[in-house]
């Protein structure tokens, strides 16, 4: 049951765009997936392409750091960090926020052109997750197709690595929303219509696992 300081969340998502309202039930399960992963020490592994990449490194930005809320470190943090060095910790335990940890796979330039130059370039997402992902995490693939190879390729190894797969795409059927776990489906066709409707949707996970984790 999503508490209701968080669930008001996608409430004003769903009062904003009513159009959304279709993919409730699936937003609120894909939150329901992430909460459980990171209160137990899980993380998050997001690819996409093109758009979809920049959507990928956004939503990491909004995870790793404050994003309406400063999150302020525990004291018992903040004493750790002054114990380890009094003078740098001062520093550190007034600017450090708290963070949900997430990795964009698509912002790994070195290793992925050496992947896609010596191995298999529909596979460069795969190899992070193969290396990266552990029992408990959580993938997000984001294609407005859902029939992204790379993207594919990357959930199968989630998968058979005991993460949960999250899929965002687009409303029509595909082989993401049929292997993922839960599958946002927002209700447009077009490419840039789907993207323009996708920043809301992970907007809103964020809030509501802010209020939740912070």
């Amino acid at each position: 049951m999503i508490e209701e300081n968080v669930y008001k969340h996608l409430e004003s998502l769903i009062a904003r765009y009513p159009s959304l309202a279709v993919c409730r039930e699936d937003i609120a399960n894909a939150y329901s997936v992430l909460e459980k992963a990171f209160a137990n020490g899980g993380k998050l592994l997001i690819a996409g392409n093109g758009g979809s990449a920049a959507d990928a490194e956004h939503i990491v930005g909004e995870l790793m750091k404050g994003f309406v809320k400063p999150r302020k470190i525990s004291a018992e943090y903040s004493k750790s960090l002054l114990e380890a060095n009094e003078e740098l910790g001062s520093v550190l335990s007034n600017a450090l926020q708290g963070a949900l940890p997430a990795i964009a796979l698509d912002g790994h330039s070195a290793l992925t052109t050496a992947y896609m130059n010596d191995c298999e370039p529909l596979l460069c997402f795969a190899q992070q997750v193969n290396g990266y992902g552990v029992f408990g995490d959580v993938f997000l693939g984001i294609s407005t197709s859902g029939n992204s190879k790379n993207i594919l390729y990357a959930a199968t190894v989630a998968k058979a690595k005991g993460l949960k797969v999250v899929g965002l795409t687009g409303e029509r059927e595909s082989k993401l929303a049929a292997m993922s776990d839960v599958c946002i489906r927002v209700p447009q066709k077009e490419t840039f219509m789907i993207q323009e409707l996708h920043l809301p949707v992970y907007h809103c996970l964020c809030l509501m696992l802010e209020e939740r984790f912070f």
